[in-house]
């Protein structure tokens, strides 16, 4: 798909089919992720393929009731890792891992459009309680969630 396409295609959707990705499409998406810029070439962000429902739900629990995280079949969850940007003091924990995050969100957004995949950028969220339910190490904070399917 051209990149304007893709662009102006791209919408957030909030009701997903019952048929689940494959893992090719992830994977795709994951390349896309790891294609975005980072700040001096760290990679400071993680981003971590929830699929196990139990776990949808109580993501979906944690971004205060947004039902469409739990029936999406995949949810992304992208982090900074805090550790990793270390090399760049306050500024690099506090904006530059959280600008890396944010392109590789969009990235992953624009990827699922040109693969026929629907998907929402999720911001609002309890940081502590998602972290507990995917059990995240000190240092590595959530700062979006992206459930990821074909569109209902």
């Amino acid at each position: 798909m051209e990149l304007w396409s893709a662009m102006s295609k791209r919408r957030s959707v909030r009701n997903f089919s019952i048929l689940p990705p494959s893992d090719a499409m992830i994977e795709k998406l994951l390349e896309a992720a790891r294609a975005a810029p980072s700040a001096g070439g760290l990679g400071s962000r993680k981003v971590f393929v929830v699929k196990a429902e139990s776990k949808r739900r109580a993501l979906a629990d944690a971004c205060h009731g947004q039902e469409f995280v739990a029936q999406a079949h995949v949810v992304l969850l992208f982090c900074a890792d805090l550790d990793r940007i270390t090399p760049y003091g306050d500024r690099g924990r506090n904006l530059y891992c959280i600008q890396d995050v944010a392109a590789s969100v969009q990235n992953v957004l624009l990827r699922a459009v040109d693969i026929g995949l629907g998907a929402c950028w999720v911001g609002a969220f309890d940081e502590g309680t998602v972290s507990e339910i995917i059990g995240l190490k000190e240092g590595i904070r959530p700062l979006a969630l992206v459930p990821v399917g074909y569109e209902a």
